[in-house]
This record gives structure tokens, C-alpha cells and sequence, in this order.
């Protein structure tokens, strides 16, 4: 999904970027290797992609999860918020990096019901917290808690929703093009 209006701002590079975006640009390369596409648009903002990076790094350090069950939390929120390029780079990650089981995976990506029972409560706990704009019922929370997860996870997966909302959006507002690492995993 993408929005209708499309920004005019070319992608920046390291030689066209601005000094503040540059150093922004550089830092993001550091962490991943490269400049993806969703970074060369969102660093028009440096500080909406210096925040996104901050956020993200945390969510990935500190969150409490794991590498699968932090790439169950993005893939619900990115195909909730309809962004491909996330649900693209997520899958990749998921497969290649977290090992998400292939099934979970699938299950991710088409909406439908998981059959690990602790992944299934979490992603149905960060749909809720996604479709309520984070006003879940006490049942659902206490259905969280029961998979074994805590009040903290469910802060985590608050900012989760907040990383994520920075670059999906961006994202639509941009159309931003799939990355070639990524395009096994587009979403059709």
C-alpha cells in the first residue's frame, strides 16, 4: 500500500546529502552495511531517521524479546500499516537472520492464525494493541500474560508500533522502491 500523494525529494546519497544528514547517512550505514532506500528518503528529516535508528536499535537491544518474536512484533505492525517495504525487509530479516520458522513466517506475511502458541498470542496482542490504538481490554492483556510475557513487553511493543509508524509512513509518502536484498520477499 502506498499513499496516493508522492514527495518530490530525491533520494539522498553520502555525496548529496546535507552535513547534519550526512552524519545521519553515515551512522545508518555503520549499523546495517549499506544505505537502504527507506533511508536515503526518510534522512531529509535527519531527525525523523535519527530517531527511527535510536528506536529501533533499543527495540532490538532492550526490548526482551527475541530475534523471532521482535520480527513477529514488526511484520504484524508493517502489514497492518499496509507498508511493503517493511513486510519485504522483515521477511528477509525473518528468514535469513532470526530463522523464523518458515510456517510462522508464512502466516506473518498472509494474516493468518499461527500455530506456535506463545507467537500467536504475541502477534494477536500487537494487532490489538494496533487496531485499539492502544487501549487493549484487560482480557487481552491477561491473555498476553498467560503466553508468559510481561507488563514491560507490552511497553516494548508500544515502541515498536512507534518505529515502525516512522518508517511505514515514510514510506507511503514516498513509494519507496524495495531494496534488491530484499525483493525475493515483495509482497504481491
Amino acid at each position: 500500500m502506498t499513499a496516493e500523494a508522492k514527495l518530490a525529494l530525491p533520494a539522498l546519497t553520502l555525496e548529496s546529502a546535507p552535513a547534519p544528514a550526512r552524519a545521519v547517512l553515515e551512522s545508518a550505514k555503520a549499523q546495517v552495511g549499506f544505505i537502504p532506500n527507506m533511508y536515503a528518503n526518510m534522512v531529509h528529516s535527519p531527525g525523523l531517521l535519527q530517531t527511527y535508528l535510536d528506536g529501533y536499535a533499543r527495540f532490538r537491544t532492550d526490548s526482551g524479546f527475541s530475534s523471532v518474536e521482535q520480527e513477529v512484533v514488526f511484520l504484524v505492525i508493517s502489514r497492518a500499516n499496509g507498508c511493503n517495504y517493511c513486510t519485504a525487509a522483515h521477511s528477509m530479516i525473518a528468514d535469513k537472520m532470526s530463522k523464523v520458522p518458515a510456517d510462522v513466517l508464512a502466516s506473518l506475511r498472509s494474516g493468518s492464525a499461527i500455530n506456535d502458541a506463545k507467537l500467536a498470542a504475541l502477534a494477536n496482542f500487537t494487532q490489538v494493541m494496533f487496531d485499539t490504538r492502544g487501549l487493549p481490554s484487560q482480557q487481552d492483556l491477561e491473555a498476553f500474560h498467560a503466553a508468559g510475557y510481561t507488563d514491560r513487553h507490552a511497553l516494548e511493543i508500544i515502541l515498536a508500533m512507534a518505529v515502525k509508524t516512522l518508517s511505514n509512513y515514510a514510506n507511503h509518502l514516498f513509494h519507496t522502491e524495495v531494496d534488491e536484498v530484499f525483493a525475493g520477499y515483495r509482497v504481491n
